[in-house]
């Protein structure tokens, strides 16, 4: 299997993501955006797509001018039947090529909190089994994506809706980072720290750092996530 990932920083990588692929020997290729002339691979060599995260918004295309690129592949990924997962700006990607709006958040959401299955979860048992015991998982978003026209949408939190979603069976969207590591959680806090202003939903540095003990149940999920989603 070859799966082709969008990097848009350097410090939100695949994280646990690029561990269960090494696992399972795939090929993995990617593009990093904040590189020169980053390059975009043709759509028949590939068979996933997984768009990560990053602070940029999806509209700011003046900014970014290889987002307009990035959105058409996204777009022509999933009009091909690719599997395709987005996590936190990516899922935010995913969300506006299937047609749906991108707004501010009711509450900016920063640190371990936990998300529920909605009602139409049902629709989906593989994935409201897993998150029937709410867990508490990594947010970072300032933003956060409607449910498009004909996906389910999965889960939500006590700080805002619209958590989640399946479209199609093929593509996947969180808004969460169950991705995170120890490692990666230092570089982004780092990157971020600016943003940590002391505020319903968003978690103290030294807490969010401190809870280490979420790491290996979020792991576990994504496993699980991954092992039914791409394989």
């Amino acid at each position: 299997m070859n799966v082709h990932y969008f990097q848009h920083v350097p410090f939100e990588g695949l994280g646990y993501i690029e561990t269960w692929l090494q696992a399972r020997g795939f090929q993995v290729t990617a593009t990093h955006f904040y590189e020169e002339n980053p390059s975009i691979p043709n759509l028949d060599d590939i068979d996933v797509l997984v768009v990560m995260g990053g602070p940029m918004g999806v509209y700011d295309d003046h900014r970014y001018p290889w987002l307009h690129a990035e959105k058409v592949f996204i777009e022509d990924a999933i009009t091909a039947g690719k599997k395709v997962m987005g996590i936190c700006l990516g899922a935010q990607l995913i969300a506006l090529c299937l047609g749906a709006f991108v707004n501010t958040a009711r509450n900016k959401e920063i640190g371990w909190y936990p998300v529920y299955p909605t009602s139409s979860a049902k629709r989906i048992p593989w994935f409201e089994s897993l998150f029937k015991n709410e867990p508490t998982v990594f947010h970072w978003h300032g933003d956060q994506f409607e449910i498009p026209y004909g996906a389910a949408d999965l889960l939500t939190s006590a700080a805002n809706c619209n958590q989640a979603f399946l479209y199609q069976d093929h593509v996947l969207a969180l808004q969460f980072h169950l991705e995170v590591t120890p490692d990666t959680l230092k570089n982004m806090v780092g990157e971020g720290r600016p943003e940590l202003i002391p505020k319903a939903f968003i978690q103290e540095e030294a807490l969010m750092l401190a809870e280490q003990s979420h790491f290996r149940h979020n792991h576990e999920l994504l496993e699980s996530i991954l092992n039914k989603f791409m394989l």
